[in-house]
């Protein structure tokens, strides 16, 4: 499974990586492209699927995925890349992410995400590819007030 950026967002280079990443991912998987690792030939292979992050722009995702056991740690992780984000320390120009009001719209998107799910916190992922398949229900989280 691949994760990337999302297929459309405010910043191009988002959309862009998106395609460079499902373009790389179609090309390993092509016979006449031969690639090496270590001095040794590369059987060419494909990822089974590639998932892309909803990011600013709000897509409606295919699946959502409970993120409430690591929400904190996804905070922490953006906090991290201070020089972009929202920091309390500023020194940095302002800019559309570096302001506590988008950090808190992050926070907020995973908490409606989580609400169409029925937990605290989720991550949303659409996928270009067909649709998925589950091998059974036991796996489905349902909100409890349904």
């Amino acid at each position: 499974i691949v994760l990337g950026t999302a297929i459309k967002d405010r910043h191009p280079d988002h959309g862009r990586s998106s395609q460079l990443i499902a373009d790389a991912c179609f090309l390993s998987g092509l016979l006449k492209i031969e690639t090496e690792l270590d001095g040794q030939s590369q059987a060419p292979w494909r990822p089974k699927r590639i998932f892309n992050y909803v990011q600013d722009q709000y897509i409606e995702p295919d699946f959502i995925i409970d993120i409430s056991d690591v929400f904190d740690i996804k905070v922490q992780s953006i906090l991290a890349y201070n020089s972009q984000f929202f920091s309390n320390e500023g020194g940095g120009p302002k800019t559309y992410i570096s302001t506590d009001e988008y950090l808190n719209t992050v926070k907020y998107r995973n908490v409606m995400m989580g609400k169409k799910i029925g937990v605290n916190h989720g991550e949303g992922f659409v996928s270009r590819q067909s649709s998925l398949g589950l091998k059974d229900f036991s796996s489905l989280v349902l909100p409890e007030f349904v």
